[in-house]
């Protein structure tokens, strides 16, 4: 069953934020994971303001979803999100079609 990997972001040095986003796709890829959303237009409707960012990957099961984001390559990559972004990052399991 897929599982999709949602973040929400939002950066304060988009510079050094660049580093994170320059490194943390290879992570993805290794895993079979499939951007569905990055970045794009977003509005909050209920909750909390709309962040920066919103990140929506698809993968081919919660497991890869698990595993990518334990893996020393996405870990490596988040070091250079470290202080100049809040990340909330979820990883919620799809439903049987």
């Amino acid at each position: 069953m897929k599982a999709y990997w949602i973040a929400h972001v939002d950066v304060s040095d988009l510079e050094q934020y660049q580093q994170y986003t320059q490194r943390a796709p290879a992570a993805f890829v290794a895993f079979g994971g499939r951007f569905l959303a990055r970045g794009g237009r977003s509005q909050a409707m209920e909750g909390r303001e709309t962040p920066q960012r919103s990140v929506v990957i698809e993968f081919d099961s919660y497991e890869q979803a698990l595993a990518c984001y334990r893996s020393d390559l996405y870990q490596e990559a988040c070091k250079h999100r470290q202080g100049v972004a809040k990340a909330e990052v979820i990883i919620v399991e799809g439903v049987a079609p």
